[in-house]
């Protein structure tokens, strides 16, 4: 791998480099683009997911199952690599159902969470003999009637939202009034209740936030997961055979960022195993994880198609757009806009010897890939990269908007 420094380096860990082109899969950049036929494209390097999960499994806990969380990037190609992996998926929607049923994955290893799930997508959970992760008393006396109309003993556990959150986290699933699950002081009655109808109670399910970078905050968060699964368990009508104690590992998208300690996460979690063995021992504990597994993955490709100055400043504005990474743009939920990664991929090792805005092709200043960001001198016809882009790219932005053409997608 060659680079103009260590900042850069760490920017393509992993990603091959030929001929001064950044080469996801091996495979450079012009002849990728080819391949595809079009720009923009996302493309995520198969070596990469397969090394990030061995990773996973070399720091977590032996005793430990991995699953996917589907929404963090729902492509089928990916979703299948993903399945001869990992040990389970998670999914958020009726149509993540369908791409994870269509892999080699186990119905009985796949669960099924998210408010608002309709009486249809329940009814097709039940159908497929998933696990359904219940977020309300409604959801669960609407599961009630599905399974006395099948005739079957319905498989579930319980979506719990806890009084606690990841510490410094992203985005906070968990703690005070939330969507998300039901209230952890209301669970109790809520298993009496499971208790009384004819349900296969499996676990639970305790996710209290997601984007962390801190290994301690996880470790911690991960203790009071047990303890409150612990706790809760004596109220259950059947010893918890799943706890899904979430995941909450996060990728470094800014400069300022400072990559997870995964070794450290997998020694907090190990110390704390004893505990869920002697309380919980039939328990499978799983770590539920999306972004972590695929976002440093994937790379977003658009190309340079005008270059022009505005007042002492140098724009280049490229076919792709926030309409298809969204959060690049910094309209995902950044209080503070900062620059994803970004580089030219056709001039990897120049010097970056200008600053320079990258923008799409929307009528919208919104449209804001890279802000006053030091690149290689970029002319039209070259290829912007955008880095971290495997998870909340495409399916996460407003590909409607403006009516342009969707971007393809390649697992190389």
């Amino acid at each position: 791998m060659t680079g103009t420094g260590q900042k850069d380096s760490q920017r393509w860990r992993g990603f091959q480099i030929i001929d001064a082109c950044l080469a996801p899969g091996g495979v450079p950049l012009p002849r990728l683009a080819a391949r595809v036929g079009q720009t923009p494209f996302f493309a995520y390097d198969r070596a990469l997911i397969s090394q990030r999960v061995a990773d996973l499994r070399k720091h977590l806990p032996d005793d430990v199952a991995l699953n996917y969380a589907v929404k963090a990037n729902p492509m089928p190609a990916l979703v299948q690599h993903l399945a001869g992996l990992v040990d389970g998926f998670d999914l958020a929607s009726a149509g993540e159902m369908m791409t994870a049923l269509d892999t080699t994955m186990p119905a009985e290893r796949i669960s099924f969470a998210g408010p608002g799930k309709t009486r249809d997508e329940l009814t097709r959970a039940v159908a497929a003999g998933i696990t359904v992760n219940v977020e309300s008393e409604r959801e669960l006396e609407t599961l009630s009637e599905i399974g006395r109309k099948a005739g079957q003993r319905l498989r579930v556990a319980i979506r719990v939202n806890p009084d606690f959150e990841l510490r410094g986290s992203g985005m906070r699933m968990g703690g005070g009034a939330k969507q998300f699950g039901i209230d952890a002081e209301r669970v109790p009655q809520v298993l009496r209740w499971i208790g009384q109808h004819d349900f296969e109670f499996l676990g639970f399910h305790i996710f209290s936030g997601s984007q962390g970078l801190n290994a301690a905050a996880i470790t911690e968060a991960q203790s009071k997961t047990i303890d409150l699964a612990i706790e809760l368990s004596a109220h259950a009508p059947s010893p918890v055979r799943k706890l899904n104690i979430g995941g909450g590992f996060g990728i470094p998208y800014f400069d300022v960022d400072v990559a997870l300690d995964l070794a450290a996460v997998g020694q907090g979690l190990a110390e704390h195993m004893p505990r869920v063995r002697a309380k919980l021992p039939k328990a499978q504990v799983m770590v539920e994880l999306g972004r972590y597994i695929v976002g440093e993955a994937g790379v977003y490709v658009c190309r340079v198609v005008d270059r022009k100055e505005s007042r002492g400043q140098v724009f280049l504005i490229t076919d792709g757009g926030l309409h298809h990474q969204l959060a690049a743009s910094g309209n995902f939920g950044q209080v503070l806009r900062r620059n994803y990664p970004v580089s030219i991929g056709n001039r990897i090792g120049q010097a970056a010897d200008e600053t320079a805005n990258v923008v799409g092709c929307l009528c919208t200043p919104l449209d804001l890939l890279a802000s006053k960001m030091d690149l290689p001198h970029a002319v039209v016809g070259d290829f912007v990269v955008i880095f971290q882009s495997g998870a909340y790219g495409l399916t996460a932005s407003p590909t409607a908007f403006l009516s342009h053409p969707h971007p393809s997608e390649v697992l190389v």
